[in-house]
């Protein structure tokens, strides 16, 4: 049997989730969870010249406690498209590949999307298909608890306040950052960072983070 992975929806998900869409054959992205604020659901971390930032999606309050992420709307609050995409510009504009990728990635601060679900998901099969990783992705057809040999649960794992060194199976390769002279390689930031940064080689910086298939 081959081994699958289930992730929560992300909004320009960590390089630890992408590595995930690297490693396993199949994902299943969570659609039936309850949604939670604070989590990569709705927010990204990128770097900047004054160190990180991170990017929240606003959303619209439920109208139950429990609502499942599949019916989580976007809020059009404090014009969050153009600030996301002004703080990317910023952030990347002088690395070596945010020229080659912007009209790609920009039509998603045009675009109106009702579901942050949508969003998301739209969003990741786009940066899939830059970095030519052709990742089986599919909905979860219903709140999964119990788990077979060869399916693992990445759902809450992949968390900004958990810290990633704790995956076993995950040791991320460094790479270029435009910033990295004054601050240091920052780990696990947003897959745009990656991308804007290493173009094309970001699926060996991919192949390289998942332990198992570590050249070094």
């Amino acid at each position: 049997m081959e081994k699958s992975a289930y992730l929560s929806s992300a909004y320009l998900a960590p390089v630890q989730y992408y590595a995930k869409l690297y490693e396993y054959p199949h994902v299943y992205v969570e659609q039936y969870d309850h949604y939670l604020k604070q989590t990569y659901r709705n927010r990204c971390i990128i770097a900047t010249a004054e160190g990180t930032q991170a990017l929240s999606i606003p959303t619209e309050k439920p109208s139950t406690p429990k609502c499942f992420m599949k019916d989580i709307r976007i809020s059009d609050h404090g014009r969050w498209r153009h600030l996301h995409w002004t703080a990317l510009e910023s952030a990347y504009k002088s690395s070596p590949y945010f020229d080659y990728y912007q009209d790609d990635l920009r039509p998603f601060y045009e675009k109106k999307y009702t579901f942050l679900f949508d969003f998301n998901e739209a969003l990741c099969h786009t940066i899939c298909q830059l970095i030519d990783l052709h990742a089986d992705i599919r909905r979860s057809n219903d709140y999964k608890q119990v788990f077979d040999s060869g399916e693992s649960d990445f759902r809450e794992s992949i968390h900004p306040k958990k810290n990633f060194r704790d995956d076993a199976q995950f040791a991320i390769r460094p790479y270029y950052q435009v910033f990295e002279k004054k601050h240091g390689f920052i780990p696990n930031l947003s897959i745009a960072d990656l991308l804007f940064n290493m173009g094309p080689e970001s699926l060996l910086i991919l192949r390289d983070s998942v332990k198992n298939n570590s050249q070094s």
